[in-house]
């Protein structure tokens, strides 16, 4: 493929699954809203993301990432109390769900050589670096801009830990488990 026809892939991609990713997200808040007062929900949203990850390495997932968080961030649909709030529960944590790529080259390798626990293992490790970072994320913002809601007496990091575990940790479960159904089900080469 030529270089220009693969950057023009590259981009047409990452606006795909960058919209498909904010409407997965839009979908998942609607139904949640109710449980978390001060964001955050039980999303497969982060799959379009990873699926780039995959495909592009970090470059793409972090591009992909960084827009669906500039998406939620700019048409009001996401919880900002403050701008450096804003910018890493949105843009950062987005962001570093790109960091899936960094096990691009193992799935890619397991798939071309039929190596169903390469990839898998690969794809699960993705899942696992990218979705904890954006945890980290939240995490960090709840201890310094959510303290305050924190139950009298409990720590405010428990409390922070608690809140954002209770839709990052099944968010993760889910997303790896469509990733593997996704890629098992995609032909080799679109990986």
């Amino acid at each position: 493929m030529k270089q220009s026809q693969s950057k023009t892939l590259f981009l047409v991609e990452i606006a795909v699954f960058t919209a498909l990713a904010y409407l997965l997200d839009l979908v998942s808040a609607f139904v949640f809203s109710r449980i978390w007062p001060q964001g955050g929900s039980v999303s497969i949203a982060m799959v379009p993301v990873f699926l780039m990850a995959f495909r592009w390495g970090i470059k793409g997932g972090v591009l992909t990432g960084l827009l669906l968080g500039l998406l939620q961030f700019i048409l009001g649909f996401a919880s900002i109390y403050t701008p450096v709030q804003g910018v890493l529960d949105y843009l950062i944590a987005f962001s570093v769900l790109g960091f899936a790529g960094l096990f691009a080259g193992q799935v890619k390798s397991g798939l071309m050589e039929n190596k169903r626990t390469k990839w898998i293992t690969g794809l699960i490790l993705g899942t696992v670096v990218g979705s904890v970072l954006r945890f980290l994320c939240h995490f960090i913002s709840g201890i310094v801009f959510f303290g305050s809601y924190a139950p009298k007496g409990q720590p405010v990091a428990l409390y922070s830990l608690i809140y954002n575990g209770t839709y990052m940790l099944p968010s993760l479960i889910i997303s790896a488990i469509i990733m593997i159904l996704v890629v098992s089900a995609l032909p080799k080469r679109m990986i």
